[in-house]
């Protein structure tokens, strides 16, 4: 790696001194565009690109100089660069790990682009995005995806080549993009075995730690295949930062500090929240306006396809009271029924209910992290009392009920979700009446292979008559989307534990226009 001295004798050398713009070719030791390219934040006229440069991905900086370097980028309407629609060049700064985030705009609507960088010399891989149909624009029919929970440790990214595969306008991914621990076990039917690789990093607690950590995931050629295959509408959950934290509460252990009174673990977690969400904007394909002004992401967006779906991207950590009853799997406590609790926040479920009164579109859709249904987790006959996950919104009773008051005025509301390691679809259900459809996406490799159903499943089913389906294998969503009618594809992989698998479609849930629940197909 270039250390300050020998890079300023570079500089100097040729005329640069820093903080000066690195132009020049060779000043990096290796490829510098080893993490790939992405697209994301569709509109009807662009999206945004992003690239970071790293020679030495797994370095400190990431084997960059301490300096600015100029990165040329170019959209093209063909795949060969023939009919190049606009280029520039962008500034990937050391303060943002040398990211570049170009938000591109003047394109025409509702069609496939390709884009791709320059710099030092050197060409990136080549990506392709998509636009969004004109505002308001007659659709007929949309094909997008869902994502999420990619454990490095737990299995290969095959599933991602799958999805680079697909036809898709889009792709929702709903966080947990890295896993910020180390397992030294994983489990195949009860029994240890081994991960099939290993995490860099014990534990991530600065900026530099939680850098190393995107770059290992982004090093994955099959996660980068997919990330320049499609555009990506990008959340975060909770391990992006640490398990099941929630607005300023970390939730984990500090160790000795953790145990003072005097040591302020609230004020630690905030300094470390701060660091990783540097690091997801950093690496993730998403606008300016979603840097991190005081450790703070404005997550929440909107993002409309024509006049057939409006769908609403929410946040459900950054806002939301402490879990109730200790957190965990339990039966519920008089805390989960408190009237004040709050999972979007004030602010945020005000912005939420205006754009669903807005209209405008045949779907409504609600792309969030942490499942709506309140379910019963038993899966033992044995087990007498109702357990609910109260990391979900079943641990927040009145603002759940909200929610779904809210939908009973509305038509056609989808509510797409991950976080859970496996597949679910089942109804959403207020005062006996069905109000909407929930689609539990899988992960992608966090939990290993699984299997076709978990033990006890059936229990679980019986205690759950509204949902429809529930499935154990690694995988993702693909909903097809019409005037008519919605349909959600379950598509699984056989397994995870290898770097190459095989695909299946393991089911298909469909909502019909102005019914609300789902039917099997």
């Amino acid at each position: 790696m270039l250390n300050r001295r020998l890079f300023i004798a570079s500089a100097a050398a040729t005329g640069l001194a820093a903080p000066a713009i690195v132009r020049a070719q060779g000043i990096l030791r290796d490829y510098p565009f080893q993490l790939g390219v992405a697209s994301g934040d569709p509109a009807s006229d662009g999206f945004v690109i992003w690239t970071r440069l790293a020679p030495e991905p797994m370095a400190r900086h990431g084997g960059m100089p301490p300096a600015n370097v100029a990165v040329e980028w170019e959209v093209a309407s063909d795949g060969g660069f023939r009919d190049v629609v606009a280029k520039g060049t962008a500034l990937a700064r050391p303060e943002l790990s040398h990211s570049v985030h170009v938000e591109v705009a003047g394109l025409k609507p509702d069609r496939p682009y390709y884009y791709r960088f320059t710099a030092a010399g050197e060409r990136s891989l080549r990506g392709r995005a998509r636009t969004l149909p004109a505002p308001g624009a007659r659709v007929d029919a949309v094909k997008f995806g869902v994502c999420g929970c990619h454990h490095f440790e737990s299995g290969y990214f095959g599933a991602f080549r799958h999805l680079a595969r697909e036809d898709l306008a889009f792709v929702y991914h709903y966080g947990d993009f890295i896993y910020e621990y180390q397992q030294d076990y994983l489990f195949d039917g009860g029994l240890p075995t081994k991960p099939v690789r290993r995490h860099a990093h014990r534990a991530l607690n600065d900026i530099d730690d939680f850098r190393r950590a995107y770059a290992q995931q982004l090093g994955d050629v099959d996660l980068q295949a997919a990330r320049s295959a499609q555009v990506f509408l990008s959340s975060f959950d909770d391990h992006e930062v640490v398990n099941d934290w929630v607005s300023d509460v970390a939730n984990w252990k500090l160790g000795l500090d953790g145990n003072d009174p005097d040591a302020a673990p609230s004020d630690v977690f905030l300094m470390k929240k701060a660091a990783a969400m540097q690091a997801w904007y950093e690496h993730m394909p998403v606008r300016r306006a979603l840097l991190p002004r005081g450790g703070m992401v404005a997550l929440n967006r909107e993002f409309r396809v024509g006049d057939l779906l409006a769908m609403q991207l929410l946040d459900t950590r950054q806002y939301r009271d402490d879990q109730p009853c200790g957190d965990g799997f339990k039966t519920p406590c008089p805390e989960v029924f408190a009237k004040e609790a709050q999972v979007l926040g004030k602010a945020q479920e005000e912005w939420l209910v205006r754009n669903l009164n807005r209209g405008g579109a045949t779907w409504n859709t609600l792309a969030q992290q942490v499942t709506m249904m309140s379910l019963d987790r038993r899966r033992r006959p044995d087990e007498p009392e109702k357990i609910v996950n109260l990391d979900s919104w079943a641990g927040y009773e009145a603002p759940r009920e909200r929610m779904l008051s809210r939908m009973a005025g509305l038509e056609n509301v989808v509510v797409l979700t991950g976080d859970e390691h496996q597949n679910f679809c089942g109804d959403l259900v207020h005062k006996d009446k069905v109000v909407g459809a929930e689609f539990v996406a899988t992960s992608m490799s966090s939990g290993g292979d699984g299997s076709d159903q978990r033990a006890g499943t059936d229990q679980f089913l019986a205690r759950n008559p509204e949902v429809k389906f529930a499935n154990d294998q690694r995988g993702y969503l693909v909903c097809e989307v019409n005037r008519e009618a919605w349909q959600t594809h379950y598509m699984v992989v056989d397994k995870v534990t290898t770097p190459v698998n095989n695909l299946s479609r393991r089911a298909t849930g469909v909502v019909a226009r102005g019914e609300k629940a789902i039917r099997m197909a």
